[in-house]
């Protein structure tokens, strides 16, 4: 799927066809330059997920959980500070990857040998006239 959006007003519509395409896969990888959305985009995902809990970048503590309306557990990963893939496993990323709730994953490329066998990647672009673009796979 390719996708494009410029304003926050369109996002809602992009992030409803990405549940569509991802069906039953949970871990989500999204890749980007710092700054080009992707925080936005997984806030975006867990309004529509029914998340109640208040989704921010856990930048600085590596994961963070949220809840859903139904009680189920969200977890969103920042991996950008981590020094190596050993500090992810000292997390537990395995058991959250194999938990069967959504894992948000930003900056998965710096994890990539850790990457479960089946996952969704999202790849997100923004241009200089701040058109946004959003790219997936199925793995």
């Amino acid at each position: 799927m390719t996708a494009t959006f410029t304003e926050l007003t369109e996002v809602d519509a992009v992030v409803q066809q990405l549940i569509a395409e991802a069906g039953p896969e949970r871990v989500w990888l999204f890749e980007g330059d710092m700054g080009v959305g992707k925080t936005t985009l997984i806030k975006a995902i867990c309004r529509a997920l029914g998340v109640v809990s208040v989704v921010q970048s856990p930048t600085f503590g590596l994961v963070n959980e949220y809840t859903t309306q139904t009680g189920d557990s969200v977890y969103h990963f920042d991996c950008y500070r981590l020094r190596n893939e050993a500090e992810a496993l000292d997390i537990g990323l395995d058991e959250y990857l194999d938990s069967g709730n959504y894992c948000l994953i930003e900056w998965p490329e710096r994890i990539a040998s850790l990457w479960p066998a089946h996952y969704y990647l999202i790849d997100l672009t923004v241009d200089p006239d701040g058109i946004r673009t959003v790219k997936t796979a199925l793995s």
